[in-house]
């Protein structure tokens, strides 16, 4: 990696003082990195604090043709900030004000550093949140849900971001600024290009701010906990649950084998006969929610469902998640490296996909842990391997090559709300044929033409388009 051209560090130095600038590789060190736990050198770090900075430094990297990498707190988990090529990571972090709650019109502008737990106590001072919810949110950032259309578990009734935001105000990676969206629930003017750069890892604009749309907050809301014999007798109930007028804010599921951990890891107490549990939540007016979660625990009463609880108090809530809760702990006891996925298939397909999963485990000899937002199929498929084993290595690559094939015979789609990053990149192609991928191709160089921002993630160099879809 070469060293960045001294004109360019004496730019950088003039754009960003000395408590805003960092160029010692040891200082730079820790941006290399994101929650994928791979990493990459950058050549210098930027923490920039205003709008016109990003403009200034963008024109810089153009004229320099210097990768530039932005970044919120690094809680993504698909590579996606890592600097493969060097270059300047823009550390967002320091962009964090929230700008302007306007609850008359239900909306919140804020920059793109300001944490998701920011946002939600901003909108909740005035009675609304914002609907995403990422299980990270105490520290993962408004820039960071919005690059990879991160949402969580409420992403079921409320939507992901793409539904809960307005408009942008975001630098191309041509250095044009643009305004996208609207200030209404309304609008149909032009391209939707607030939905395009949404989800795009940081590929075509720096976001700079969003304009958020918020939702009241509901007056009450109730917890039910149902367990199941065995996985399929759950993706079963899902389908049921989701197929009557009560649409639940919550709707997670853990497998048998996710089970078993915890009993061995946790005091969470499970019933015995326990292969699989779903969390459901119910919200909205007081008036009607019994009847409400009743609906909804009759739809989960399926076949094979051994109990439903609804917790009638708050202590009893907090013992219904338990279980859930103390998973991702018990899996970082077990496999502090595991490969984490998130597929997304077809509600009434769950079943096919775990029954499916469950083989390719046997096949490749490696035990898959699942949960996730079981309400939009959104499955997080964990594989128990230690990644530095170079045998474990072999097999979980070949199994996930399985996975993929897998979740897009059922009609599913790779990713619900990690993102590609570098990650994935190279399987995009068995999803997206040719002429997909080149127009995605083209719209990058259309927002990015000299290809600065973020290169060679979420899609795969174009050399490697047809040799995919060539197989």
């Amino acid at each position: 990696m070469n060293d960045l051209p001294n004109a360019a560090v004496r730019a950088l130095a003039e754009l960003f003082p000395s408590g805003d600038l960092l160029t010692d590789a040891a200082d730079c060190w820790a941006y290399g990195y994101d929650n994928s736990k791979r990493h990459a050198a950058p050549q210098a770090v930027v923490f920039a604090r205003e709008h016109a900075q990003i403009e200034a430094l963008v024109a810089l990297c153009n004229e320099y043709a210097i990768p530039l990498i932005a970044r919120g707190r690094g809680t993504g988990t698909t590579g996606a900030t890592v600097p493969t090529h060097g270059g300047i990571v823009l550390s967002l972090e320091r962009m964090d004000r929230i700008l302007r709650v306007d609850p008359d019109n239900r909306l919140l502008i804020a920059e793109p550093g300001a944490t998701n737990l920011a946002v939600q106590q901003a909108a909740g001072a005035h009675g609304f949140f914002w609907p995403p919810d990422p299980t990270s949110s105490a520290v993962c950032t408004l820039g960071g849900n919005l690059a990879y259309n991160s949402a969580g578990p409420r992403a079921v009734k409320y939507g992901t971001p793409r539904e809960n935001t307005l408009g942008l105000r975001v630098v191309t990676g041509a250095g044009d600024s643009l305004h996208t969206g609207v200030f209404t629930t309304k609008g149909v003017v032009g391209y939707d290009l607030t939905r395009l750069i949404i989800g795009s890892e940081g590929t075509l604009a720096i976001i700079t701010e969003a304009t958020l749309k918020l939702t009241p907050l509901p007056e009450a809301r109730r917890t039910l906990r149902a367990v199941y014999t065995d996985m399929r007798a759950a993706a079963h109930a899902v389908a049921a649950i989701m197929a009557q007028p009560v649409v639940p804010c919550a709707l997670e599921f853990i497998d048998g084998a996710a089970i078993d951990m915890v009993r061995k890891h946790s005091t969470a107490e499970l019933p015995q006969g326990a292969g699989a549990m779903l969390m459901i939540e119910v919200d909205g007016a007081r008036a009607g929610l019994d009847e409400a979660a009743e609906a909804v625990a009759a739809a989960a009463r399926v076949s094979g469902c051994v109990s439903v609880e609804l917790a009638r108090s708050k202590a009893e809530v907090e013992a219904l998640w338990a279980t859930r809760k103390a998973l991702s702990p018990a899996l970082r006891t077990i496999a502090p490296k595991k490969i984490n996925e998130d597929v997304v298939v077809p509600v009434s397909r769950i079943p096919e996909l775990i029954d499916g999963l469950r083989e390719l485990g046997a096949r490749h000899d490696i035990t898959i842990v699942n949960f996730g937002h079981a309400g939009n199929g959104n499955i997080h498929v964990n594989l128990l391997v230690e990644p530095d084993d170079p045998r474990q290595a072999a097999a979980a690559e070949a199994c996930l090559g399985d996975v993929f094939a897998l979740v897009l015979r059922l009609d599913g789609t790779l990713s619900g709300e990690h993102g590609i990053g570098l990650v994935k990149r190279d399987y995009v192609a068995l999803e997206l044929g040719d002429s997909a991928l080149a127009l995605m191709h083209a719209i990058k160089r259309q927002f990015d033409p000299r290809g600065i921002l973020n290169p060679d993630k979420a899609l795969p160099p174009p050399r490697l388009d047809a040799a995919h879809n060539a197989r």
